[in-house]
């Protein structure tokens, strides 16, 4: 039974379940028991009885009435390769086939080694056709009218190397609510790099990061963009998975990850999920967008940053009006390329981490990973007018020892100088990425930074007899840029699994804890306001995906944000992936998808 209370801790710890991955065991590794498992292990998407059913892409242009960019004709597509281009497809295949026996000689680090990454109930599932009248245990609250989703990394296909959880194909989990009547489906995004590698009939995309790293790294590369020269594949359109985020903007819903576009997703008026494709906001989008892009509660704009590995400017600011408008790009001079995952706006700046985690790519040359700590770097976060021309008026503000993969909030104390930023300062700060033997830690942290001074503070908002790893979360968004007082945050332990959600008031650090259950586990909390002006800022309900793992069965929990107790559950047909970040689209505005 779930359960709410204000005491726990748990020891941070790494799974490793028996799966069937031909790379050899890695040593020293802690485990985690799954519970229950499927007759057979998962390691596809297409392993389980598959309903997958991708639809013929029709060729299309951006339009400025639409701004999609719909996959175009490839040879790739429709199998019509030449002699030439067929001998070259089997020396290609031949040289990969080569270089995956070489990778997988050796032990694959626990970062990149499918054991580890998708075990479990990390491991993806099939599409699911819509299924409709679940039962529900307890009440629904009569306001949730609508489509809750949320994003996932889900592969297509068996990995063949090494893989990390974020190189998996975008998939979205929907529940839509529909006065007491209930539906699930799930739905790959038809990303242009899941159509051609489904057409091709094995992955030929090279995984970010489970695969880019040394010598074969780039021989990957090399071989990749090979294939593209010859016509066997389109590179030309975005290599993204596009398994992320989601938003909810100028009536269209956006699946992002950092390394592409954006794509629409349509919802059906049966609650099946669409993929209109990749959207350019009518050809005004010409570099990838991260998969944390901002809307302001009051002016209705969205903000969102691009950043660049390989060439200046490293990172890009830039905004959207309302009605789809795009700024110009505003340039941020960083020194090296920089992850930049997340970020922050206040009713006039955007705040922008500069941390010590960048991309080196020449540790390829010498047989490493090209994501890095760098030591020498000290970490830092800029603070730049919302409506600024250039990146000249920035103020930077260090703040050294810190990584902070999200930021849940920030807001403006004028009679301070002040900006305050809310987020989990993580350590080490390329865990996630690089093996390491230290053990994870996620410290929910107030930074402030002084715009006259130049100088910064932080402090560990929750006591450290009473602090949880906290990753992974959101406040009110109708109060997203100004001052809140909670915060609604999932309790990533045992790491990487998430047990509950706390609730935390961020000015006092008292902490209310949700788990879910015996063996339960879910992911990322996601706070439905009840109305965008409520008197009491916690007026409204948690939504979470959890996955029972003694049954092996998935279910939506709703639990009163105001209460912390379990109001309805959602019985889910069938399994739902640990995932990623989420949204709740209102019935109203789901009647007005572009």
């Amino acid at each position: 039974m779930a359960s709410s209370t204000s005491t726990s801790t748990y020891t941070p710890t790494f799974n490793n379940p028996t799966t069937r991955f031909s790379p050899s065991s890695v040593s020293n590794r802690s485990s985690i028991s799954f519970g229950k498992k499927p007759p057979n292990s998962i390691v596809s998407a297409l392993q389980t009885p598959s309903i997958l059913q991708i639809p013929k892409q029709v060729p299309m242009k951006s339009s400025s009435s639409t701004g999609i960019v719909v996959l175009p004709s490839s040879p790739v597509v429709q199998q019509n390769w030449n002699v030439l281009q067929k001998v070259a497809a089997m020396a290609f295949d031949a040289i990969e086939d080569g270089l995956k026996a070489r990778v997988n000689m050796r032990p694959l680090p626990r970062t990149v080694d499918p054991n580890v990454q998708i075990a479990g109930n990390f491991s993806p599932v099939p599409e699911q056709q819509v299924r409709r009248l679940l039962p529900v245990v307890g009440t629904i609250p009569e306001y949730i009218q609508g489509v809750y989703l949320r994003n996932g990394a889900n592969p297509l296909f068996e990995p063949t190397s090494g893989h990390h959880l974020f190189d998996g194909d975008g998939m979205i989990y929907a529940v839509k609510f529909d006065n007491g009547s209930v539906s699930y489906a799930c739905r790959f995004t038809k990303t242009h790099r899941l159509v051609q590698e489904r057409a091709f009939g094995k992955p030929v995309f090279p995984k970010a990061i489970g695969e880019l790293h040394g010598h074969s790294g780039i021989a990957k590369l090399v071989l990749f963009y090979a294939r593209g020269l010859c016509g066997l594949i389109d590179h030309t359109n975005g290599i993204g998975v596009a398994n992320a985020g989601l938003v909810y903007f100028n009536n269209r819903l956006l699946a992002m990850s950092e390394d592409d576009l954006p794509y629409h997703v349509r919802v059906t008026c049966s609650g099946d999920l669409k993929t209109a494709g990749r959207y350019d906001f009518d050809g005004q989008l010409e570099s990838t967008m991260i998969a944390h892009p901002k809307i302001d509660p009051v002016s209705g704009e969205l903000f969102a940053l691009s950043y660049d590995v390989i060439k200046k400017p490293y990172l890009k600011y830039f905004r959207f009006s309302p009605d789809g408008k795009k700024s110009n790009d505003v340039a941020i001079d960083l020194e090296t390329p920089t992850m930049v995952h997340d970020f922050a706006i206040t009713k006039n700046f955007v705040v922008v981490p500069d941390h010590q985690v960048v991309f080196k790519m020449s540790e390829m040359l010498t047989g490493g990973s090209p994501v890095v700590y760098d030591k020498e770097k000290v970490s830092r976060f800029g603070v730049l007018d919302k409506y600024a021309e250039n990146g000249s008026s920035i103020k930077w503000v260090y703040v050294p020892e810190c990584f902070c993969f999200h930021l849940w909030n920030a807001w403006e104390k004028p009679e301070h100088d002040e900006v305050v930023v809310i987020g989990s300062c993580m350590t080490p700060a390329d865990s996630i990425f690089n093996e390491c033997n230290e053990e994870l830690k996620s410290v929910l942290s107030e930074i402030r930074l002084n715009l006259k001074t130049g100088k910064s503070t932080r402090r560990q908002i929750i006591s450290p007899e009473n602090d949880v790893n906290l990753e992974a979360g959101m406040v009110n968004k109708h109060l997203l840029g100004r001052k809140t007082q909670f915060a609604y945050l999932a309790i990533a332990e045992p790491w990487p699994k998430v047990s509950g959600f706390a609730k935390v008031d961020l000015s006092t650090g008292k902490i209310k804890k949700f788990f879910y259950g015996d063996e339960k586990y879910g992911g990322e909390p996601l706070f439905l306001p009840r109305t965008s002006n409520s008197a009491a800022e916690d007026d409204g309900h948690i939504l979470a995906f959890v996955h029972d793992e003694k049954t092996w069965r998935s279910e939506l929990q709703i639990v009163n944000a105001m209460t912390m107790e379990l109001e309805a559950t959602v019985k889910l047909p069938s399994r739902v992936p640990y995932g990623f970040h989420g949204t709740f689209i209102d019935a109203n505005d789901l009647a007005t998808q572009a």
